[in-house]
């Protein structure tokens, strides 16, 4: 086989699977990774697949621009509302603890909590605190740190501390991007290590996440599935996706 002919091949292959690692190129197509690698630059150069620690996603799969708050607010409104609405089962009982990580979706949660419960809420995030602040029965803890103007959230060193000092019986927690071989995921470093502290401090883990961010990735990995207890998404989801997650010991709820 000639190189422009594999190469050829392994964009497909990457294409249909969503993911291919140099290990596995290499096997399949009987050359070795340092050829395999060499095959991905040139696949690159052209804009066909995007090299990732291990191997390559295709292009489109590979999220890079993180959009602001008020722009994603309207983005998959219906959905949003639908998996937050599913999350409200998810609440621990009367006198529990939740964290509420930033996000459009898991403010929507925020405002759906029964005020007829009593919580302790934490959260790192402006607009979610604003919205709980007056609700009967929660008692809000506000994490501090340097606010991001594209998430509203606090993040940091500070943020980091506190969140390593708690301990809660549900976090929430929002993604900008979620594939089943790389995780969560996230464009930014500071916003990934206030996320991953989140997903330490919490006895249960659920994601909030609607069916455009599936099977995406950005370029700082948060947390492993193996991490997350329950994925809330709507009926939009790929079904060979949920089966996978399912079959990785993932439950999935579809709103």
């Amino acid at each position: 086989m000639y190189a422009e002919e594999r190469q050829q091949a392994i964009a497909t292959r990457i294409g249909h699977h969503g993911r291919a690692s140099v290990a596995d190129l290499a096997v399949s197509f009987g050359v070795t990774t340092e050829t395999v690698r060499r095959d991905l630059a040139a696949l690159e150069r052209h804009g066909l697949v995007h090299r990732v620690h291990g191997g390559a996603v295709p292009t489109s799969s590979l999220a890079v621009i993180e959009t602001g708050v008020a722009e994603r607010e309207h983005e998959h409104a219906e959905q949003k509302d639908r998996v937050a609405a599913a999350a409200v089962a998810l609440l621990p009982p009367d006198g529990g603890s939740v964290l509420l990580d930033a996000g459009t979706t898991t403010a929507r949660l925020a405002g759906l909590l029964p005020g007829d419960r009593r919580l302790l809420l934490v959260t790192n995030a402006v607009p979610v605190a604003a919205r709980v602040a007056a609700t009967p029965g929660i008692r809000l803890h506000l994490v501090g740190g340097r606010v991001r103007g594209a998430t509203q959230a606090a993040v940091g060193e500070e943020a980091v501390r506190a969140l390593g000092d708690l301990r809660v019986d549900v976090a929430f927690i929002g993604t900008n991007a979620l594939s089943l071989p790389f995780g969560l995921s996230t464009p930014d470093v500071d916003e990934a290590a206030v996320k991953r502290a989140m997903v330490r401090s919490a006895r249960r883990v659920v994601v909030l996440a609607d069916s455009s961010k599936l099977g995406h990735e950005h370029v700082v990995r948060f947390a492993s599935l193996a991490d997350v207890d329950v994925l809330v998404t709507d009926d939009a989801a790929d079904p060979r996706l949920v089966a996978d997650l399912e079959a990785a010991d993932t439950e999935v709820v579809l709103a």
